[in-house]
């Protein structure tokens, strides 16, 4: 089979690779059938996440029909359509209890595309695949379906209730890309009193409007602090949500919001961040970082199914499989492409 190769920063390939085979009884192997490039993937061909070594098939967001179950796997059988999750969980070890499945000590955790085999390729190997995995109606499309796959539920849980968004609150994203466009749809649900998005590429400010932003501000052209103070009356935001994984961006965050405001951090970093305590100790801030656990992801699938996320501008290009280096160029390059999110399928 065919698989996306990482092979050093900067360095990809779509070339031949092993099929996956089971290796573990609790393992499935399915035929991907829809999958879609991660903002998590571009920092790793940056040479961000260093856990990532060279030869890894990258990829932790796709649906695909069950071709081979292990024998300690009860809950699918070979035709299955399902979301593989982008977390793995033993559903055993103390975080699973707890519904932590990122911080997964048994094994999972984020491991697809990172420490083992990811989904962007033409067949893979899902571990913990009962806990891993869940099955799809007829009625949600593969294309939909995808998007829950770490988008929807890490802009939920690591943005939106993290920060605990409230009703009448000012909330801020910085960065609208497709984390931030799901914290913008999932912040939506809690009934803020305004949404402003802050981004360089005037395309995807755009697409914020659509998704639900009240007020979008350009980066490097407009002062977002401004803009913020302007809107609550040099209050602040309630809470800001940082959706893109730089310093700048961070430090950002900690200028926008109110004295006792909630920073919620998305992104993911690759570079050290400053901390200003000197400026900030006193203002009751409280800072989260998080990696999802995708505990809410039967929930965003139920409200999916209930037509209560409307998904349909998400994606903006349709590749097919073979087509993996075309829509990394796409991705990489909003700016001129107005790529929001790519998914490639059979």
């Amino acid at each position: 089979m065919k698989g996306l190769v990482y092979g050093g920063p900067g360095v990809r390939s779509w070339t031949e690779v092993p099929d996956p085979t089971i290796k573990d009884p609790r393992d499935a192997v399915i035929r991907v059938d829809a999958v879609t490039i991660c903002g998590t993937d571009l920092h790793i061909l940056g040479g961000d996440v260093p856990a990532v070594t060279s030869g890894r098939i990258l990829g932790h967001e796709a649906v695909g029909t069950v071709t081979e179950t292990g024998s300690g796997v009860s809950g699918l059988k070979a035709g299955d359509r399902v979301l593989a999750s982008c977390i793995s969980a033993c559903g055993i070890c103390r975080y699973c209890r707890e519904g932590a499945y990122g911080q997964c000590l048994g094994g999972g955790g984020w491991i697809l595309g990172h420490r083992i085999d990811g989904v962007q390729s033409e067949y893979a190997r899902i571990p913990f695949a009962d806990l891993s995995t869940y099955r799809l109606p007829e009625r949600v499309s593969d294309e939909a379906a995808v998007l829950l796959a770490d988008i929807l539920p890490t802009s939920y849980e690591v943005g939106v209730l993290n920060g605990h968004v409230q009703p009448g609150d000012t909330v801020v994203i910085v960065g609208a890309g497709p984390i931030g466009l799901a914290a913008v749809l999932t912040a939506r649900l809690y009934s803020p009193a305004h949404i402003v998005v802050v981004d360089k590429a005037e395309s995807r400010l755009q697409a914020a409007k659509m998704f639900g932003a009240d007020t979008t501000v350009v980066a490097g052209t407009d002062d977002p602090v401004a803009a913020v103070q302007a809107l609550t009356g040099s209050l602040g935001a309630d809470v800001a949500m940082e959706a893109v994984g730089t310093p700048q961006t961070f430090e950002l965050c900690t200028k926008l919001v109110r004295p006792g405001g909630r920073i919620a951090n998305i992104g993911v970093h690759g570079k050290p961040v400053t901390l200003h305590l000197e400026d900030l100790w006193i203002r009751n801030l409280t800072i989260t970082t998080g990696l999802v656990d995708t505990f809410s992801t039967p929930k965003l699938l139920d409200m999916l199914v209930a037509g209560q996320l409307d998904l349909a501008h998400m994606v903006t290009h349709r590749f097919g499989l073979d087509e993996f280096m075309a829509a990394y160029d796409v991705f990489a390059d909003p700016a001129h492409t107005g790529a929001l999110k790519v998914v490639l399928s059979r």
